[in-house]
């Protein structure tokens, strides 16, 4: 039986309680920064480029020192929300001693896919000339396509003075890494792939990063194409030398698969915390 391409990547018409999902993220991002600003452990609106939506927020855990620096890049499959929806994804990890810089990007289709990457690795580069530390990259649905994008960069080709191994961990939810199943749905009016290009902007196609950490993480009430795109890059760069592992989360759908971010004491925060220490201590 054929694919319903169009269907199995529909996940706001699979979550029909999506807008109020949206609403609270609203909320609670709101609420965050507000907190966050009364603690002084924040800087909005950073710029790493031109573009309108090429800024970084930055909020800093209360803890002083020198401690893990993580990124966190937002979903909207290339082509919608912004940063300011998702300010509230950086409260674990900075409760529990790991900055987070939540990176903005311009959206297609003013601009491609390949555009959205490139900006992405010029935002981790200005985090590295900024701090100096090597990156845990952490992303959300095409967030975590770009956190793939970001572990398998070939760093020092953008700049010599950049340590290879910038970004030693990623952690991908509800990722996708083959986007050739896009060329033929309506979304692509606005992505604009071709065949080519899909092939070019999807990880699964790229040489592994051997001996760097990936996690493809996804909610177990997605759709197939979902479930299969974290499994094919968990198969295909653990082959290729990564160490990539695949986990399905119980009871959660395409959106709320990230809802434990926010809890210090999740497992998903307790593995992020430890993949941030490990970059650190490169």
């Amino acid at each position: 039986m054929a694919i319903d391409y169009e269907a199995e990547y529909n996940n706001r018409a699979r979550v029909p309680g999506h807008p109020q999902i949206f609403a609270r993220w609203e909320k609670d991002s709101a609420d965050y920064r507000e907190a966050m600003r009364r603690e002084d452990s924040l800087e909005l609106g950073l710029k790493y480029g031109p573009g309108e939506r090429q800024t970084v927020d930055l909020f800093f855990p209360e803890a002083s020192g020198k401690g893990p620096l993580a990124v966190f890049l937002h979903g909207g499959y290339w082509r919608s929300l912004g940063p300011g929806l998702f300010s509230h994804m950086a409260a674990g990890l900075v409760t529990r001693g790991v900055a987070v810089a939540v990176v903005g990007y311009d959206l297609c289709p003013q601009v491609t896919i390949a555009d959205i990457i490139d900006e992405t690795r010029r935002a981790c580069l200005f985090l590295w000339n900024r701090f100096g530390q090597r990156l845990m990259v952490y992303g959300h649905s095409a967030g975590g396509h770009l956190a793939a994008a970001m572990l398998a960069t070939d760093w020092k080709s953008l700049d010599r003075n950049t340590p290879s191994n910038l970004v030693p961990a990623a952690y991908s939810i509800s990722g996708l890494f083959d986007l050739t199943p896009l060329t033929g749905i309506s979304m692509n009016q606005d992505l604009k792939l071709t065949a080519e290009a899909a092939r070019t902007v999807s990880p699964i196609f790229w040489p592994a990063p051997k001996g760097l950490a990936l996690d493809a993480v996804v909610g177990a009430l997605e759709s197939e194409e979902f479930l299969r795109q974290s499994r094919i890059i968990a198969e295909a760069w653990s082959k290729g030398g990564a160490t990539a592992r695949y986990q399905a989360l119980a009871g959660a759908n395409h959106f709320t698969a990230i809802d434990p971010l926010t809890d210090p004491q999740s497992a998903m925060v307790e593995r992020l915390v430890g993949l941030a220490r490990h970059c650190a201590r490169f």
